[in-house]
């Protein structure tokens, strides 16, 4: 639904954007299915792996079209395998290139959407686009800084620590508006003296083609004839895969045949590889590798039941994982291992079980109820899930909210 007959020129600065699988794709399609005029300026796609999509390189594709939408795209220093100081060189590349590219780029905006999961140094370039264009900046923020590079990237430099705290609090500063995935983030941005007027609630949303399927059996057999827990995304630090490895262990030595199919990549991936080889698990689990996001429900579908995992700390709490919307719109029981704002809605959803953020005993204890459940109590839970997700995260009400947000309505 177009809200307004009024059009507006939007820049929307991502270091991540298509061919590479973010949220904020669909976003740019919904905005310019409102009658917007979209333009984005990106990096070279290079996540998550590290290296050039096939067609790209250091000169090839510094401008293209997708779907109408003119993208201009800045050379940044690749993640390469992802260490400290190759991802330090990645965000800041990005921030000081995406901050001259926009010097060249001749269209005039009236608005630029900074879309912010890690590395908030993308709020540098947005705040170079507000002075080029005389432009209003919103920067959506799915991730708190200097935080969560102390406990995901561990940096435990105090000085590093407190310049990367001092850039944050002048990129929020120099922002017209911040827009928050969780509510849970009010009281850390209030602590680094961010006025409430600026901030406002805008969570994510999972794309249309996330939805309960119905699939063949041959496909659903071949993929898995037992009962299957699905985990898809990063596997990184945040996502504490020892609980769900321990897990795992300790309901194999209970007796439990639990098939865990694991979707997605990440730097910790052969660590996690090599310690369920370690541990005689190669049996009960399957990493499956990236797919595209387009495919994903047609796996949910045959799962029994969807993995969320985060590791225990403050920040994280107030973190509502972005698979979380997309499991709930699929319309399949959830277990969590979590603390905070997740667990709250997977248990305000009724949508599955939950145990607290690195306890191995209570994710087992949860994974068991599950287990125990007839199918009918497990369609249940489904249900609950996606009735909780057309309330909460549907796509056209999100979308039809951000676009009253950028009109400053």
């Amino acid at each position: 639904m177009i809200l307004n007959d009024e059009e507006l020129r939007i820049l929307i600065i991502s270091q991540y954007f298509w061919p590479e699988n973010f949220r904020i794709n669909d976003v740019a399609l919904g905005l310019k299915e409102r009658g917007h005029k979209i333009t984005i300026l990106t990096g070279k796609p290079n996540y998550p792996k590290g290296r050039y999509f096939d067609g790209y390189s250091f000169w090839k594709r510094n401008s293209e079209n997708w779907n109408g939408i003119k993208i201009y795209r800045t050379n940044l220093l690749l993640r390469g395998d992802s260490g400290g100081l190759r991802l330090f060189l990645n965000y800041f590349s990005f921030a000081i290139l995406a901050s001259i590219r926009l010097l060249f780029i001749p269209t005039n905006f009236d608005r630029i959407f900074v879309f912010a999961p890690s590395p908030i140094t993308q709020g540098i370039p947005g705040i170079v686009a507000k002075y080029r264009f005389k432009a209003k900046n919103f920067l959506w923020i799915h991730d708190l800084w200097p935080d969560s590079v102390r406990i995901s990237g561990g940096i435990k430099n105090e000085y590093i620590l407190s310049g990367i705290d001092m850039m944050t609090k002048l990129i929020y500063r120099m922002s017209y508006k911040l827009l928050i995935q969780s509510k849970g983030f009010i009281k850390y941005l209030t602590k680094q003296n961010v006025s409430l007027s600026k901030i406002i609630y805008y969570p994510f949303y999972a794309e249309s083609f996330y939805k309960p399927e119905l699939v063949e059996n041959d496909f659903k057999n071949n993929l898995t004839s037992e009962f299957t827990l699905i985990f898809a995304g990063n596997i990184g630090e945040s996502q504490s895969f020892n609980t769900l490895i321990d897990c795992a262990c300790a309901l194999r030595n209970d007796g439990y045949r639990i098939n865990w199919l694991i979707f997605g990549d990440g730097r910790l991936k052969d660590l996690v590889k090599k310690r369920i080889e370690n541990l005689a698990l190669s049996a009960y689990f399957k990493l499956m590798g990236s797919y595209p996001a387009t495919v994903m429900p047609k796996f949910y579908s045959c799962a029994d039941g969807l993995v969320v995992s985060l590791k225990r700390s403050e920040i994280f709490s107030v973190t509502i994982p972005g698979k979380l919307q997309s499991y709930l719109a699929c319309g399949k029981p959830i277990i969590g291992s979590l603390d905070g704002i997740g667990a709250e809605i997977i248990k305000e959803a009724n949508a599955g079980f939950v145990g607290s953020a690195e306890s191995v005993n209570e994710l087992k204890d949860a994974v068991i109820k599950l287990f125990n459940l007839s199918v009918d109590e497990r369609l249940q839970l489904g249900n609950n899930a996606r009735q909780y997700y057309e309330r909460e995260f549907e796509r056209e009400y999100l979308l039809d909210k951000l676009e009253c947000i950028l009109l400053d309505k």
